[in-house]
């Protein structure tokens, strides 16, 4: 005789265990995986607001926007302790130098140019939010700087990912010299080490999705009185966003 339904123990249909959500846990219980997620809210929600003024006059407008305000100022209060991992990782690229200079070059610059746009991004959200008293151009004059350097960040990407495919190759093209030589230690393993080398092609090619997402975004709020239309900032961020997405659950694994 089967046991009756209990709606009070309705959890134990999960089953003993459940890795996906454990793994769902895990990546909400981290703070990127937090930030992708009202990433997506954020802007996605521009792009429901265009579809909304246009299918139904307008009505839900209001609604969605009032989401979206919160949702971005939450996220900008998530990046408020931005520094510290930066610093960290700054720290660990001195003692764990990449094999090539103008790589390591390239990251620093890359360190430097977010050391300077978080605490201006810092300033811009006190000052817009009259928690710093201060007028609004020049509120909107440290918004547009901070940008500024997130698109130099960017703009770098772009060359370190180059680069970084450029030594990729070159690891590649040994290790299949190696192979056909037949010079490959015991303690090798050529297949494992080409699957690590193609895992790293794949996320390069996450990534420079990702930044192809952000590079209109950061032109567009670093220009003064910039006609990039709202809806295609919720279609680049958007973009953006799923791949962002992505990349947290597959590192949250």
């Amino acid at each position: 005789m089967s046991k009756s339904f209990n709606p009070l123990a309705i959890a134990k249909h999960l089953g003993p265990s459940n890795p996906r959500l454990d793994h769902l846990l895990r990546f909400l219980n981290t703070v990127r995986g937090t930030d992708k997620v009202l990433m997506f809210i954020q802007y996605w929600s521009k792009i429901l607001v265009f579809l909304l003024q246009r299918r139904a006059g307008g009505r839900g407008v209001q609604r969605v926007q009032n989401l979206a305000g919160p949702v971005s100022d939450f996220r900008i209060l998530l990046r408020y302790y931005g520094l510290l991992p930066m610093v960290q990782y700054m720290n660990y690229i001195e003692y764990n130098p990449s094999p090539s200079a103008f790589h390591q070059t390239i990251e620093r610059l890359q360190n430097w140019a977010n050391v300077i746009y978080y605490p201006l991004e810092h300033i811009y959200w006190l000052g817009a939010h009259q928690v710093i008293p201060m007028t609004e151009q020049k509120t909107n004059k440290i918004g547009i700087w901070s940008c500024r350097f997130w698109a130099t960040y960017v703009v770098l990407e772009y060359v370190r990912l180059y680069e970084q495919y450029r030594m990729l190759r070159a690891r590649e093209t040994s290790l299949l010299k190696r192979i056909k030589a037949g010079d490959i230690n015991d303690d090798e393993d050529p297949e494992q080490e080409m699957a690590a080398m193609k895992r790293e092609r794949w996320a390069m090619l996450v990534n420079l999705g990702i930044n192809s997402g952000y590079f209109p975004l950061t032109v567009h709020w670093s220009i003064e009185n910039s006609g990039f239309p709202d809806v295609m900032v919720g279609v680049c961020g958007g973009f953006a966003s799923l791949l962002q997405i992505y990349a947290a659950w597959r590192d949250t694994a």
